[in-house]
């Protein structure tokens, strides 16, 4: 027998709200997994199954009074206590049978379940054909279990039977901080996805929802320099074309197979994609292809740009402006030791330091672009009352070249300087006399504190 450990596999094809429009019967057959497993706990002082329990009736409630809808139940693991010695591997009910108005029969005998048994989902999936009264309806099954077949049937041969038979098993698993080996166990079935807390487990069924509702993905590639799509980890909106309505926020995800990730995008509108990448990506008026996989192809291939100093020997606030070329708009503000990602290609900085550094900096595909600098020195100024000054550097055409006032409001300070030579002009603020002006003239060094008086 194998162990059920941490997993928790969802298959859901439908929507609560979307129905009206069906013509056509659709009928949703919930099998719940009561294996003694699902008494795990799941954080917060619920289990498995009481999170299970408390999802699937809140589903149930939802779809009350959706047209052309039947609704049944078949749970399984519920009636035999699972012992060391024994496991009931029959233990397989249709607890309440379709029909048109049992969706408080659902929800109450949901509440009564209680989790004790094996796990026989093959038996199960076998068991759920004799469920459906004909195949002229949309018959799918929706599977709830925390894990793998524990019994001796194999769940793959009963899946393509039931498939067969026009009975579509679309299961979409969540695995819960488990090995994800045990997920392969489903790839025969369906697609699967994982989850770690309740929360992240919401958020992959509303997903899972939605694509049932819409039957439209997509997945957007962010290719690099060779047109591969490789670019991910950033963010991306999805705005109603020409408008300011953002309709979608996805972190972009590069999944377990390499591939972008599927998405579930509504194809009845046009949209303006944004991606924010450094500068950020603008694709206007996409439109998807209805009940297909659509492919949304951007240009957007990154390197790094990281500042650092050469010669630091301690932390310094430092901060530089990229700008792009030919502008003074700033498109990011990057702080000293942190590397940031941009899209390939030419930026004008500005290091905030004094005096300021400019420079151009070339972006190549995967490649980090270091700007170097020396680390500055402190200059610390004390004065008898307030001074008015300012303060100089000699510049490599040999003028001096004014780039700080000092502060008027007090008579002390620090000031953090790149290394090179200097020069303050001042004069005390109440003396008011020109012939008071006085110069000092003093070096930096990086690392180092250089104190004069004033």
């Amino acid at each position: 027998m194998i162990k059920i450990k941490y997993i928790l596999t969802l298959l859901i094809f439908l929507a609560c709200n979307n129905l009206h429009s069906q013509e056509k019967l659709t009928r949703i057959l919930f099998v719940l997994d009561a294996s003694n497993s699902m008494n795990a706990d799941w954080g917060n002082g619920q289990s498995r199954i009481e999170a299970a329990k408390e999802i699937l009736a809140k589903c149930v409630d939802s779809l009350e009074g959706t047209a052309n809808l039947e609704i049944a139940l078949r749970v399984y693991g519920h009636q035999s206590p699972i012992t060391a010695t024994y496991q009931d591997c029959n233990d397989t009910k249709l607890e309440i049978p379709f029909g048109k108005n049992n969706y408080l029969a659902v929800r109450n005998k949901i509440k009564t379940i209680v989790a004790k048994g094996t796990t026989p989902i093959a038996r199960s999936l076998e068991a759920s054909a004799g469920d459906f009264p004909d195949m002229n309806s949309i018959n799918i099954i929706i599977l709830i279990t925390d894990g793998i077949e524990a019994c001796d049937n194999d769940p793959c041969v009963i899946a393509k039977k039931l498939k067969d038979k026009n009975i579509n098993v679309t299961p979409f698993v969540i695995g819960l901080g488990l090995d994800l080996s045990y997920l392969e166990k489903f790839k025969c079935i369906g697609a699967y996805s994982e989850a770690e807390t309740k929360d992240a487990f919401k958020n992959a069924l509303k997903t899972i929802v939605n694509k049932a509702i819409i039957n439209t993905t997509a997945q957007i590639n962010i290719n690099d320099i060779s047109k591969n799509p490789k670019e991910t980890d950033v963010t991306m909106f999805l705005y109603e074309n020409g408008t300011n309505k953002l309709k979608y926020t996805f972190t972009h995800t590069i999944n377990r197979y390499g591939n972008p990730d599927t998405l579930v995008i509504d194809p009845a509108i046009k949209y303006d994609l944004v991606i924010n990448t450094i500068p950020k990506i603008e694709k206007k008026k996409i439109t998807l292809v209805k009940n297909k996989h659509n492919i949304i192809e951007v240009d957007g291939p990154q390197g790094y740009m990281k500042l650092r100093t050469t010669n630091g020997t301690k932390d310094y606030s430092i901060s530089m402006r990229v700008m792009l070329p030919g502008t003074s708009q700033t498109i990011n503000l990057q702080e000293l030791n942190i590397q940031d990602k941009y899209i390939v290609g030419k930026y004008d900085i500005e290091i905030l330091t004094l005096p300021r550094i400019y420079q151009t900096v070339t972006i190549e595909q995967n490649n980090i672009s270091n700007v170097d600098i020396l680390a500055p020195g402190i200059l610390t100024y004390k004065a008898i009352g307030i001074v008015v000054a300012q303060l100089f550097i000699l510049n490599k055409e040999g003028k001096w070249e004014w780039i700080h006032n000092l502060d008027q409001a007090i008579s002390f300070g620090n000031v953090n300087l790149q290394p090179g030579n200097y020069r303050l002009v001042y004069r005390q603020k109440n003396l008011k006399s020109t012939s008071y002006t006085f110069e000092k003239d003093f070096k930096i060094y990086s690392n180092k504190t250089t104190t004069i008086n004033l």
